[in-house]
């Protein structure tokens, strides 16, 4: 019987095998965008990887029933993101005839410029991020309304989107608030801010020059292009259809204040949007029937002015449909890979390239990457490397916030660069631009993990046993680690 459970834990793929599945995803996606430009219908193409990867997993003897049990695996990793992204629509749903997003454009077109404005919004997201933790809630609340100034001030979607994300990445990573910030630290054993201070090196200057970029950008739009007419019809368009107040503040403050209190995602969102509602009924004169047609299905803005009704017909719980459908699809494929360690036959074939610190840092951000791209999710892009190349780090005499700080440096900041990702699919649900779209500007998912490479090169940062005090140390699990 023993015999039985050891060859079942000893299953895995070829090489061969394991590389044809993620060879077939990588030609089936070129093929969808870019020879029959057909974007739209990556969820097919997500399908038709998966049931690839079962042939191949089946191949490799498998059986059917530790496929499926993969993919509800990975459906579960997506459970309760999926649902936080419903109540994102909720959330808009309400906030938009609450008056509440509509304010946080018409106060924020009066007091920003377009020279300032994208490196405004990238600290402005960047501070809301790290108080909160969250990037997710800094998008749909702060994001959001700065898209609405970015239309305002004739900025494109695309650069604000770009803004906004590479801000709250930012938090996302160093927040002792954010989950990702502590899973990086649990896979890399190391004292949180002891991860906290090492990932400084990376991405404060990473921020940094993000924002010196954002600045320059902004100056093409200083001189004469704003159209002050076109800014006053907006203006006067929220004020019409809208009551305007800075009571409508109140709902955001208290979505930071519940945030910083580690209130779970899922119920920020739910009180936020109950508050929303009340908001709407009590200021704006909706009644409950109409708030409930808004929350579920969206607000249809009806002001005459474009560009404004174009920005507010938004939210509802039915329009993040397309966008949950891809998450679980996504994670269904992520759950075949992993379960069925074809991820881990890749990976083990870059052991060769580890000996060195920088073959090690290149090494693991590069599979960082690859593991966001094939697995669209973040969490695994952390854990999976993270742990796989532990006992080098361990080898060449690095600190755990070395290895904890590399695991983020690519798992954190590159997911929201993945189309069919978690972040991904939610930051174009949420700020209305595809990702394709928002990837050329958000600069720090890009530097950040340039900055980790270039380091480990130079021998910069590079923490050994000695070299800095640390409140933790490598714990010893050689049995756990085979």
């Amino acid at each position: 019987m023993s015999a039985e459970v050891n060859s079942a834990k000893d299953k895995k793929p070829s090489f061969a095998g394991a590389l044809f599945v993620i060879l077939f995803l990588c030609v089936a996606l070129f093929v969808q965008v870019f020879v029959i430009d057909e974007a739209w219908v990556t969820h097919i193409t997500l399908i038709l990887a998966s049931v690839v990867a079962i042939i191949v997993a089946i191949r490799s003897g498998y059986t059917y029933k530790e496929c499926q049990d993969a993919i509800l695996y990975g459906c579960n990793l997506a459970m309760l993101p999926m649902l936080i992204l419903m109540m994102i629509g909720v959330l808009i749903g309400s906030w938009i005839p609450a008056g509440v997003i509509p304010s946080l454009i018409y106060y924020g077109m009066l007091i920003l410029t377009p020279a300032i404005f994208l490196a405004t919004v990238c600290l402005v997201c960047a501070i809301a991020s790290v108080t909160t933790g969250s990037s997710w809630t800094t998008g749909a609340t702060f994001g959001v309304a700065f898209m609405g100034i970015g239309m305002g001030l004739g900025i494109p979607a695309a650069m604000t989107a770009g803004a906004v994300i590479s801000g709250a990445i930012f938090g996302d990573k160093m927040s002792p608030l954010s989950d990702s910030t502590n899973l990086g630290a649990a896979v890399g054993e190391a004292d949180l801010f002891d991860h906290i201070k090492s990932m400084m090196y990376t991405t404060i200057p990473a921020l940094v020059i993000s924002l010196i970029i954002y600045a320059v950008m902004g100056f093409r739009f200083a001189d004469g292009t704003i159209d002050a007419a076109q800014i006053a019809v907006v203006l006067d368009g929220l004020r019409d259809n809208f009551s305007i107040s800075l009571l409508n503040f109140i709902p955001p403050i208290i979505v930071v204040v519940l945030a910083v209190k580690r209130v779970p995602g899922l119920a920020v969102m739910i009180i936020a949007s109950l508050i929303g509602a009340a908001f709407a009924m009590i200021f704006q004169g909706f009644s409950l029937a109409e708030m409930l047609n808004f929350m579920n299905y969206g607000y249809v803005s009806d002001t005459g002015v474009e560009a404004l009704d174009s920005l507010l017909s938004r939210g509802g719980l039915q329009s993040m449909m397309w966008t949950i459908s891809l998450g679980f699809i996504a994670l269904s494929f992520g759950g075949i890979i992993e379960k069925t360690k074809m991820l881990h036959v890749l990976l083990d074939k870059m052991g060769s390239l580890v000996k060195s610190v920088g073959g090690l840092v290149t090494t693991h951000v590069l599979s960082g990457i690859a593991v966001n791209l094939f697995s669209a999710s973040q969490y695994m892009a952390i854990i999976i490397p993270g742990r796989m190349y532990r006992p080098a780090y361990k080898k060449l005499g690095l600190l755990p916030q070395v290895l904890s700080r590399t695991s983020e440096d690519s798992g954190t900041v590159f997911s929201p660069l993945v189309p069919w990702g978690l972040c991904g699919v939610f930051f174009y649900g949420c700020l209305g631009v595809p990702t394709l779209e928002y990837i050329p500007y958000t600069f720090l998912s890009f530097l950040v993990p340039i900055i980790a490479v270039l380091y480990s090169w130079i021998g910069f940062a590079m923490f050994k046993e000695g070299d800095i005090k640390s409140v933790s140390q490598y714990k010893e699990d050689d049995e756990a680690m085979g």
